[in-house]
């Protein structure tokens, strides 16, 4: 299953939004600037995240956009839906008595694909804009990242002390 760009993007300016806000409204223009997401697709997005109550627009000099909802109130699984992305690892239609073969007959593995879909979405459902943005959800490639990172700031120690010692 691969989730397109409109989901990933709402995502992470919905996570901007919530990391940047405060209280406080930001706009698209500095989220686009900070994420590198075009304003135009920006302005498409958050229409349709205004369209679910998800954000709130503010008008004026110092306006921009608020989570509707809050930051723990505010689901990845609710981003992703409302900007019309499908959360399924099948091509068929959720639900529909017919599958996608060519002959309208589900699939051998078609029940295993529907429930990755199923599972995707029960955990999208369990994480919340909070979650992100307190790196909550690190799992394992997040671990992986932290002790990249790790080893990236002792080498660079290294480097420093012995620079230091050189002098």
């Amino acid at each position: 299953m691969r989730l397109s760009t409109k989901g990933r993007y709402a995502v992470m300016a919905m996570v901007d939004l919530a990391k940047h806000g405060r209280g406080e409204p930001i706009s698209l223009a500095e989220i686009a600037e900070r994420q590198e997401i075009s304003l135009s697709y920006l302005e498409q997005l958050f229409a349709k995240l205004r369209g679910a109550n998800l954000v709130k627009s503010v008008r004026g000099p110092g306006g921009g956009y608020l989570l509707a909802h809050g930051a723990d109130g505010t689901r990845i699984s609710d981003v992703i839906l409302a900007v019309d992305e499908p959360i399924r690892a099948t091509r068929c239609t959720p639900g529909a008595p017919t599958g996608c073969s060519g002959n309208k007959s589900r699939c051998l593995t078609h029940d295993l694909w529907e429930e990755l879909g199923n599972q995707i979405h029960l955990y999208l459902s369990s994480v919340t804009l909070a979650d992100v943005c307190a790196e909550r959800v690190l799992g394992r490639a997040g671990a992986l990242h932290c002790e990249a990172q790790a080893r990236e700031l002792a080498a660079h120690d290294g480097d420093v002390r012995d620079a230091v010692a050189a002098q």
